[in-house]
């Protein structure tokens, strides 16, 4: 009985003391363990934080609009009869020799230059090149041509030559740069002409819209004596260009070959716009 008062006696003294006890202990210790506490409710909230972020979805960045580049309608055909008609500037600058026919530097070079000209707009061009006799240029062409035209339908097809003339009467001076003037032949023995005719015009006003006076009249030949097709008759929108004479050197034909592209990218707008 007296162990058991002594025990409770303890107790009852060490529960009055705790009070004053818990006043000395250092108060580092409180704040240590205070802070530990808070700490870990803090790493605890930012891992939280974390997870979320981890679990939201990534954006998906919006696809990229690709704008088409707007295509002209149309697609033209570009053949030669007299393949090697040439130029003295240009051929005389290329050899030193100054001649009138050239199997490199003629009216098939200045063909590619044009067909390059119409495809940065957008216009689907073939050439063909095939070189046959020069006096029997239209009937041995002929076949080539129509075989051409058999394979794939086109809305101009063009014949380029040049001219025989000098430069006096194939050179125009517009705001002090020289061009290379152009002829239209038409062959009037066609029985169809009038469509060609017609095609030929257009093109020679969407010409002038630009350089008044860069083309010449439209030289029209039928009967004896002359070709008077000149195979026009397998399209009716065929039709022969002058390009030029054999004085024009390359600068003022390149001139030319611009106002041409530009020419046949609007003539071939409209034709589509008319067809709608």
């Amino acid at each position: 009985m007296k162990k058991n008062l002594q025990i409770w006696t303890v107790i009852v003294f060490a529960l009055f003391l705790f009070p004053v006890i818990i006043q000395f202990i250092p108060e580092e210790s409180k704040i240590t363990n205070s802070k530990i506490i808070k700490d870990n409710a803090l790493i605890v909230y930012a891992s939280n934080i974390v997870e979320e972020e981890k679990l939201k979805p990534e954006p998906v960045p919006e696809p990229e609009i690709i704008k088409e580049v707007e295509m002209t309608p149309g697609k033209v055909l570009l053949y030669f009869t007299h393949a090697d008609e040439a130029y003295k500037p240009i051929t005389q600058a290329v050899d030193g020799k100054i001649t009138v026919n050239h199997q490199t530097e003629n009216v098939m070079k200045m063909g590619d230059k044009l067909k390059s000209s119409l495809e940065m707009n957008g216009i689907e061009t073939d050439t063909l090149k095939k070189m046959v006799s020069h006096a029997r240029a239209y009937a041995e062409i002929r076949p080539y041509v129509k075989n051409r035209l058999s394979e794939k339908e086109y809305d101009l097809i063009i014949d380029i030559h040049r001219d025989s003339v000098g430069p006096d009467k194939t050179t125009i001076i517009h705001e002090n740069q020289k061009y290379a003037k152009v002829a239209f032949v038409l062959g009037l023995d066609n029985p169809n002409y009038k469509k060609n005719e017609e095609t030929t015009n257009r093109l020679k006003q969407e010409m002038e819209k630009r350089i008044p006076g860069i083309t010449r009249n439209v030289i029209s030949k039928g009967g004896a004596g002359v070709d008077g097709k000149y195979n026009q008759d397998l399209h009716p929108k065929l039709i022969l260009v002058e390009l030029g004479g054999v004085g024009n050197s390359e600068d003022e034909l390149n001139r030319t070959i611009a106002v041409i592209a530009e020419a046949i990218v609007e003539l071939l707008a409209n034709t589509e716009v008319e067809e709608k």
